[in-house]
This record gives C-alpha cells, structure tokens and sequence, in this order.
C-alpha cells in the first residue's frame, strides 16, 4: 500500500533548502498569523502550557529558527506541521509567522499529521493510538501494514489500540500523564468501576506497575470467585420425610442430623447399620 512520501522526507528537503539559504529559499514566506488554521486532522489534543510559553519566550529573544509547513487554501492556509511553533507564537503576540507553503493534495493532511505525530518520541501514547486508529480507520489498513509503515512492531500497534477501549476517566489521567502506559495495559478488560477503583488506588498510594499488577490479579480472583458462586444456586429440599427416622434412631441411640443440603448419619455398629437399613424401607 503506497500512501507516497513521508512527511519526514518532504520537511526533510525543505529544512536542508531553508537552512542552506540557496535558490529555494523563497519557499520560506511571512504569513499572517490570523490566516493560518490548525489542521483538522491533528491527533495532538493536549499542550503543555508551561512548555509553551518557554518557547514563547525563545522565540522572543532568538526569532522562529524553522518555519512551520503550510498548504494554501482559498484565502487561508492550513497547518501541517509545526503547531507548537504556531500556538508559541501567537502567544508571543506575533502578526506574522515564517512558513513554507506546499503544493500538496489536502486529503494527505491527515497521513501527514498522523505520522508527524507517531514520530515524535515526547507524544502522549493515546495520542499514539487515536493516530494509529485514524490510519487504519483513513486507508483500510492492517496493523501488520501499519507496522510497516511505522517501524513498530505489529504486537505494539495492537497493544496501544487497546488503550482506547479504557474508560473516559481512565483515558483522561493517562492524557494527564497521573498512570503510565504500564499501569494503563493492566486495565484493559475491566469494566468502568473497575478502572476507577485501580486508577484511584495507583494515584492515591503511588503504585508502581507491579504492585498495580497485584491488585489487578487479586481484583480478577475475587471477581471470578464471586461469578463462580453466582452460578452455584443451593436448592432447598424436603427433608420432611426425614423426621420419623431421624425420631426412631434417636431412640436407638443412633445420631442422624441433616444441615442444610446434607445428611450426617454416626453409625458405631453394623447393628446400626441393619437398624438404620430397617428404617428406610419401612418410612421412605
């Protein structure tokens, strides 16, 4: 499945064409902030404020070192990559922004967002796994043909889709980066007041990844116990029939006791045993 260049190679050439300030510089153009949208497609939904605003600063003092990646459409443009160097800038109160204006089909917009984001080391790995869902959701894809196209193993690809079956709560405090990825593969499978109840217990008493594995383990025992027992219904029986004996070999000195669904008979002889015999055909 071909889905043409990678965006590394694309920003590849014009970071080597912008930095080695030949011919292709005028690629490089100052744009009005206020003309460039975000792109719709990108999988990146959280900021780290602080973050943002020490590159504010740098940008302040220093100017944008690399411009960010545009395409143009009607009398706007749509960003592709650099949305930190964008938001960091309209911080810095900038009117305008140093960008490259590509010449690219639109509907690679989200494949490029998609996999500029999967590279990046820092990505918040939901955030990895709604981009590789909208990959295979966009192109039809398999996580083998993903995992070729991202250089990551197939059973990674499967184990970070998983994520996204975990609870909104659950998902939020990954995003918040309260659990780590370790904690959050112990979840998946439990149902939503499950999550809560391990989520709380790692938060609150700072579990590592093994102890939380305990607690899952012992969660699921205790849960398995309780959906054996569920199955197990004790039927009440007539024991009614019962008492006439029970009366007689007491008079025998013969011990008969029944306890819910069972009946203890204390034989000392074989005499007992003849006794005991003589009654039940006589009675039942």
């Amino acid at each position: 499945m071909a889905l043409g260049r990678g965006l590394s190679e694309i920003l590849g050439e014009v970071e080597a064409a912008y930095e080695n300030n030949i011919d292709n510089r005028n690629l490089v153009k100052d744009i009005e902030i206020d003309k460039i949208e975000p792109n719709p497609y990108q999988p990146r939904k959280i900021f780290d404020e602080e973050k943002l605003e020490e590159l504010s600063r740098s940008i302040i003092s220093h100017g944008l070192l690399q411009p960010v990646v545009v395409i143009k459409k009607l009398n706007k443009y749509i960003l592709i990559a650099g949305e930190r160097r964008f938001r960091a800038s309209k911080l810095a109160n900038f009117e305008t922004i140093k960008a490259i204006i590509l010449d690219i089909d639109e509907k690679k917009l989200r494949e490029y967002a998609l996999i500029e984001n999967i590279q990046r080391d820092d990505l918040n790995i939901l955030e990895v796994a709604y981009s590789y869902a909208g990959l295979i959701n966009e192109y039809n894809m398999t996580h083998e043909e993903l995992s070729n196209m991202v250089f990551k193993s197939r059973s990674s690809i499967t184990n970070t889709l998983r994520l996204l079956t975990l609870s909104v709560y659950t998902q939020q405090l990954i995003s918040a980066n309260k659990i780590t990825q370790g904690h959050a593969k112990l979840l998946v499978g439990l149902k939503e007041e499950e999550q809560r109840q391990i989520v709380d217990s790692i938060i609150g008493q700072r579990l590592s990844v093994r102890e939380t594995e305990v607690l899952v383990k012992n969660l699921k025992e205790k849960l398995n116990d309780e959906i054996s027992k569920s199955f197990i219904k004790e039927e009440k029986f007539n024991f009614k029939k019962f008492d006439n004996i029970i009366s007689k070999l007491k008079n025998q000195n013969i011990d008969m006791k029944i306890h819910k669904n069972n009946i203890k008979i204390t034989i000392n002889s074989q005499e007992d045993i003849d006794k005991i015999l003589k009654y039940f055909e006589k009675d039942i």
